[in-house]
């Protein structure tokens, strides 16, 4: 690992760490009732609950909650998906793009509203700029507020006792979108028009090309409101770039500034949600484990990230090739990454929006050594709790936490708690189910691709890196990242109705088990802790919580990793190769 690497990690994660604080304080009070924040805006939310007919002032059941949030949910996804498809008979259209295909369209529309933000299409080909930004976008919105509603339910059942009630899911949505993710986006969408990023409505313009052929005469220089677009999918870790090659476009990602800006959008509001954590349940530390847990295994993966991928590919470092011809330092794999920002700010970014549940990619995931490749493959695997995306990320973090009491107590003989709320064989449940889906999702869909025709036609690698495509897909699907190995095609009906079939269940098979959670810890009376009570703020409890994360997800996904990057790691080591010299 370079100094370089190491001086770009450590700038990162400092000011990540000065901005938890403030940004979770911010957050909280924008959620709570009795801020001065939202004292300031009652009068506007009156009105606008009045105009809408809704009754802000009656909160709901989990089960009431869950209805409102599949609810809304599943009118955004008809939204998106209409927008799609009349978009030929739509104005802002100045390319006349035509209707997107149903498949398509439907994958487009669930991949947006899950944060996963899976795209097998090029956006300036196939988006018209209405779409982008009246269907995309406000699903941009809607993915992330989602989560902080729900993460705001989960934390208000520890912090309330005897009682059904945990919010109101419109008002927590209007003000997740309006207090919280509009402010951040708009800051962020300004510095990126003042870093070179675009933002209009001009017709793709033509460009003088340099070298003259009858391909030349006919460039177009794609336009369109994108800083936008970008912002909100950093931010709000939805990933979804407004052009084909995501945050490797100049016109989304400008420079080294926005680049660095955008690594730290994708931590910002899961890391600062942390701190909100603690705050409402009453104890910061407890929030603060969960920032050093995060904390400790996002480093450890960069590290072998960067380590491997700066060590070149094991074919050609014996030969003394020079991989980076022309940079600053010789070496490493340059295959696939963005020039302009070199392995480190390109590997750093694989590891961040895979472990934030972004899914926005600067390179090319399928050129990476098969442990570089295999550490954002695991990152999403592992539930994508390592920060992961807003809200979503810190509740399955939780949910570990749960099941980490659940294992200490076993072991000890006694009834798990946690945050003064026993741990019962109905919460468990839930933390089972919320934990084992996506690995059934991920493996029975892996499984299928690879047993049809159909389903390996998609493959553009054959073996085993052919098959770390297939699970890549299924991981990021599932776990609702979006990003993508990019040797699989995917555009198709049958990876189109499998992957939005793993987008949809991924997401709300998940969040509906964290809602009922919330709804039977919020029932349940405060215990007062005693000499047997574990405590969940100390560095041992952190510790322990990482080894429950690993040990879950080594012992989940081994069998399938060992046929993939595994496999393909040892097979391109020097020791297992025959080298031939003409």
């Amino acid at each position: 690992m370079t100094g370089s690497s190491m001086l770009l990690l450590g700038a990162f994660l400092l000011v990540l760490l000065a901005s938890v604080k403030p940004l979770g304080v911010f957050v909280a009070q924008a959620m709570e009732t009795s801020s001065v924040y939202i004292r300031w805006a009652a009068p506007f939310e009156r009105r606008l609950f009045r105009l809408l007919g809704i009754d802000a002032e009656r909160e709901m059941n989990w089960k009431d909650y869950a209805l409102a949030l599949l609810l809304f949910n599943t009118v955004a996804v008809l939204w998106a998906y209409l927008l799609q498809r009349l978009q030929g008979f739509l104005p802002l259209n100045p390319q006349e793009l035509g209707a997107v295909s149903a498949d398509s369209a439907l994958n487009t529309a669930i991949s947006f509203i899950t944060a996963a933000c899976w795209q097998a299409y090029a956006g300036e080909a196939t988006m018209s700029y209405l779409t982008q930004m009246l269907g995309l976008g406000v699903l941009n919105f809607i993915a992330p507020a989602t989560g902080l509603c729900v993460a705001f339910a989960l934390f208000r059942g520890f912090a309330r006792h005897e009682t059904r009630l945990i919010g109101n899911f419109w008002v927590d949505m209007l003000r997740s979108c309006l207090y919280i993710l509009l402010p951040l986006y708009l800051i962020l969408a300004v510095f990126l028009v003042s870093q070179g990023a675009i933002q209009n409505f001009l017709p793709y313009q033509p460009v003088q090309a340099l070298q003259n052929s009858a391909e030349a005469s006919s460039l177009l220089l794609p336009m369109g409101p994108a800083a936008s677009l970008d912002a909100s999918k950093v931010l709000g870790d939805n990933g979804g770039g407004f052009f084909n090659v995501n945050a490797a476009h100049p016109f989304e990602n400008p420079t080294a500034f926005a680049n660095f800006a955008g690594m730290l959008a994708m931590f910002l509001l899961p890391a600062a949600l942390c701190y909100s954590f603690g705050r409402i349940v009453g104890d910061t530390r407890q929030g603060w484990v969960m920032f050093g847990a995060m904390t400790v295994m996002f480093v450890g993966s960069a590290i072998v990230a960067l380590c491997f991928e700066q060590a070149g590919n094991p074919l050609l470092t014996p030969l003394g090739i020079d991989q980076n011809p022309g940079a600053l330092q010789a070496g490493g794999n340059m295959e696939g990454k963005e020039s302009r920002f070199g392995i480190a700010g390109s590997v750093l970014w694989a590891v961040i929006t895979t472990a934030s549940g972004t899914g926005g990619t600067n390179a090319m995931h399928d050129s990476f050594t098969p442990v570089g490749g295999l550490v954002p493959l695991w990152l999403m695997q592992i539930g994508e709790v390592v920060f992961g995306g807003v809200g979503v990320g810190l509740i399955g973090m939780i949910v570990f936490a749960m099941l980490a009491v659940f294992l200490a107590g076993l072991m000890i003989g006694r009834t798990p708690e946690y945050l003064g709320k026993k741990i019962e064989s109905f919460e468990m449940k839930m933390v089972s189910i919320s934990i084992l889906v996506t690995p059934l999702l991920v493996l029975l869909g892996t499984a299928i691709a690879v047993s049809l025709d159909v389903g390996k036609a998609g493959m553009l690698n054959a073996g085993a890196h052919g098959f770390s495509e297939i699970l890549y897909g299924f991981s990021s699907t599932a776990n609702n990242n979006g990003s993508a190995f990019a040797g699989l095609s995917a555009n198709t009906p049958f990876y189109n109705s499998l992957f939005a079939t793993a987008l949809w269940f991924g997401r709300f098979a998940a969040l509906i088990p964290y809602l009922a959670i919330a709804g039977s810890l919020a029932q349940k009376h405060r215990l007062e802790a005693g000499e047997g009570t574990l405590p969940t703020h100390g560095l041992l409890f952190g510790a322990w919580l990482v080894g429950t994360v690993l040990i879950v997800g080594a012992l989940t996904y081994f069998p399938a990793l060992a046929l993939g990057p595994f496999a393909e790691h040892f097979a391109l080591s020097p020791q297992t190769t025959t080298w031939s010299h003409p």
